[in-house]
């Protein structure tokens, strides 16, 4: 069996880049599970937790695809495995369509996640699409269009939060060589 060099480089690429995808993943996964705060706001609960900030952190730093799949699988695992078990299937859509936002328009014309505003931007522009989300899931769940308005505040938290924890985290790891 004769492996060409290009096609060695391309399995390395190929590895690393699952392996970088999985870590990501998994950071995110931790960050929600393990740093979250259940809020008493409404019957529907809502959680706080630093895992918006590491899928922030993440579309930023790596781009749309990889953001997209850690926010859709970090997430989405830790509601399965949290007692959130119904969100999941809408927390993978969400989740993996405001990463992919997120990363999208921070590495959009080429910035890499290079630019502060347009990494803040990004995120502002990603809330929507987050708490639509969940409202829609919400109205599913509860059959009616009322009672997931009481998730909103615990959302726009949830997001406020993962906006200051990020960008200043992303300003910092951007002057990091790996991050250049």
């Amino acid at each position: 069996m004769n492996i060409t060099k290009s096609t060695k480089s391309y399995t390395t690429t190929r590895v690393s880049d699952l392996i970088q995808t999985a870590m990501l993943i998994a950071l995110v996964f931790v960050a929600t599970l393990f740093i979250n705060i259940k809020l008493p706001i409404t019957a529907n609960g809502g959680l706080v937790h630093l895992g918006t900030a590491m899928l922030f952190i993440t579309s930023i730093l790596f781009g749309p695809k990889k953001g997209a799949m850690a926010g859709a699988f970090g997430m989405g695992l830790f509601d399965l495995i949290s007692g959130w078990t119904l969100w999941a299937p809408f927390t993978f859509l969400t989740r993996g369509l405001q990463g992919y936002i997120v990363g999208k328009i921070a590495w959009s014309q080429g910035r890499q996640g290079n630019s502060i505003t347009f990494n803040l931007i990004a995120t502002i522009i990603s809330v929507p699409f987050m708490l639509g989300g969940y409202y829609i899931c919400e109205r599913v769940l509860f059959g009616n269009w009322i009672i997931p308005a009481a998730s909103i505040p615990g959302n726009l938290v949830q997001n406020i939060v993962g906006i200051c924890a990020a960008i200043p985290v992303c300003i910092v790891l951007k002057n990091i060589k790996v991050f250049k």
